[in-house]
C-alpha cells in the first residue's frame, strides 16, 4: 500500500525513535506501514501527546498489541487489518 499523507487534515506526526525501535524489535513495522496513513498518524499523535513517559509507553504497547493481533484500531474493530488464518 502506498503511503499518501497528502489527504491528512492534521499535520503529519514525526515518528519518535523509541516507537520505530519498538516496531522493528517486535517485527511490526510492515504491519504499521500497511495501515492507512491517517491511522499511522493517529497512533503517533496519540503517543506523542502523552505528557508522562509512562503513558507514552502504555499507548505504545497498546498500538503494538493491536498491530500484532490485527483487526483492531484504537480498541475498535478494524476488519481491513484482520490477519488471515
Amino acid at each position: 500500500m502506498s503511503e499518501d499523507f497528502s489527504k491528512l487534515k492534521r499535520p503529519k506526526e514525526a515518528m519518535p525513535g523509541f516507537v520505530k525501535q519498538a516496531l522493528k524489535k517486535q517485527g511490526l513495522l510492515e504491519a504499521y506501514k500497511k495501515r492507512p496513513p491517517f491511522q499511522q498518524n493517529d497512533y503517533l499523535s496519540w503517543i506523542n501527546e502523552a505528557k508522562l513517559q509512562e503513558t507514552k509507553m502504555k499507548r505504545l504497547h497498546q498500538m503494538l498489541d493491536e498491530l500484532e493481533k490485527g483487526g483492531i484500531y484504537m480498541k475498535m474493530e478494524h476488519p481491513a487489518s484482520k490477519k488471515k488464518q
